[in-house]
């Protein structure tokens, strides 16, 4: 508790704290912008980690195969890659529980800036596939980065700001492959493009190395307000900075821990998870992802059997999609409090709203139908993703947010390696089979979510119940 006081030691913060608490039970008024400016940065790395990996994504496939691999010596490298990030999501999330987010995001980085270096020198296919293995370890920016807000901001704030997050993500991986496809133009424009990518995330570290870690230790949540949320009583700030406090302490005790021990600890933690009362929220996740993939898998193939239309009126389509997906993250905010901050039952109805679109899709009798689908896809697809993520984090408990974060992506991923063949078996069928399929998997997640209603009402934040 020693280490407390540096944040309680400010006469001043606490005499306007207890001020406003007489005052009629109002939260701390905004503190200095540094932590606002701290989650502004955040959204910056964000913005450039996927503006550079989707700068080289859509040309590696070109690529190897110049190398002279054959299709299958590509698809086990590529399948190679999803392999690495299944198992090392968890084990990652949950280091940086351990050692801290700023040095596991650091080590992420700079780790994934070598393995683009290394494809800007991959000349042969060994040097290809060698390059994948430290980004197939260690691109884990984005988790590390959402578990970073889940510890900067309020509880009721968290949708907004992760869905604020991945609009800024969002962003990139829009405006990268165009930047990408301009480069590949050129004489060398694949090697050029890898370097440019470890350029940027040599960029990236340096904006986290900078950033004010500092004053985020010490003004915690309790600074970062969001257009004049102001709920947070002198008590709950109190202890924000205390848990803050604590947190840090056993941080940088738990960095200058042997190796050994430290994978010892994130073993422990993984087996914690694992013996939890989460496998619903995993499984609610899995079968969603599942079911968005299977929607994804043949998009482009089945508008071509069903309605004649060309590949490249299918990207416009994909591409007006991904846009909306953007202007969806901003509006989480307006969403969220219509619905009270009630994040489970935005979920539920985002995931009914979800398969009501997509079995539209399935039996769409023209394109202007699927165009319609596709619209609102995005909406309720964004909106779906960031809940299932703070539900995750309000039922497991945002002290382990990095170790949560990374099992859902391993779920994730789970789910990434399995829709391919779930849908090349439903397509045997049907154009129509994957998006039927999908809207089945659907269907029992929210079963699932119904039957288990009660107790997401029953943990600890007011947020989860009515209200």
């Amino acid at each position: 508790v020693s280490a407390a006081p540096r944040a309680l030691r400010r006469p001043g913060r606490m005499a306007e704290g207890e001020e406003e608490e007489g005052g009629g039970g109002r939260g701390a008024a905004p503190g200095p912008a540094a932590p606002a400016r701290f989650v502004r940065s955040l959204y910056a790395v964000g913005f450039l980690d996927l503006f550079g990996v989707s700068m080289v994504v859509p040309l590696m496939n070109l690529h190897i195969k110049s190398l002279g691999a054959s299709h299958t010596v590509a698809g086990i490298i590529g399948s190679l890659y999803g392999v690495m990030q299944l198992f090392s999501s968890t084990f990652v999330g949950c280091w940086s529980d351990i050692v801290g987010r700023r040095y596991s995001l650091l080590a992420c980085i700079l780790l994934s800036a070598l393995g683009y270096f290394l494809l800007g020198n991959s000349t042969t296919v060994f040097l290809f596939a060698l390059s994948r293995v430290p980004v197939g370890i260690f691109k884990h920016t984005l988790s590390i980065s959402k578990a970073l807000l889940s510890d900067l901001v309020l509880e009721r704030d968290r949708p907004l700001v992760m869905g604020r997050f991945n609009a800024a993500s969002s962003v990139g991986f829009i405006l990268g492959p165009v930047v990408g496809g301009y480069l590949a133009e050129f004489e060398g424009g694949f090697y050029q493009t890898s370097f440019i990518c470890a350029s940027i995330f040599l960029l990236n570290g340096g904006l986290v190395w900078m950033l004010p870690w500092n004053e985020e230790n010490t003004g915690s949540r309790d600074h970062y307000q969001d257009k004049g949320t102001n709920n947070c009583s002198a008590k709950s700030n109190h202890d924000l900075h205390l848990k803050s406090a604590n947190s840090r302490s056993v941080t940088n005790n738990n960095l200058f821990q042997s190796p050994w021990t430290q994978v010892a600890t994130v073993l422990k933690k993984i087996k914690g998870i694992a013996c939890s009362n989460l496998w619903d929220v995993f499984l609610v996740r899995f079968l969603m992802s599942v079911a968005i993939l299977l929607y994804y898998s043949n998009f482009t193939l089945a508008l071509e059997e069903r309605f004649e239309v060309k590949p490249l009126f299918a990207g416009y389509l994909m591409s007006y999609s991904s846009a909306l997906g953007v202007l969806a993250g901003c509006l989480l905010g307006p969403i969220t409090r219509l619905y009270g901050h009630n994040t489970y039952r935005l979920l539920l109805h985002s995931s009914t709203f979800t398969c009501t679109l997509i079995l539209l899709y399935a039996s769409a009798p023209s394109i202007w139908m699927v165009i319609l689908s596709s619209t609102f896809l995005a909406f309720s697809t964004t909106i779906g993703r960031t809940c299932i993520l703070d539900l995750e984090l309000t039922v497991g408990g945002s002290e382990a947010s990095g170790t949560l974060l990374g099992v859902g992506q391993s779920v994730t991923s789970v789910g990434r390696i399995i829709a391919p063949l779930l849908s090349g078996i439903a397509q045997e069928f049907s154009p129509c089979g994957p998006p039927s399929l999908a809207v089945g998997l659907a269907l029992l997640a929210i079963v699932i979510m119904n039957a288990n209603e009660q107790k997401y009402h029953s943990h600890g934040s007011g947020k989860l119940k009515n209200q």
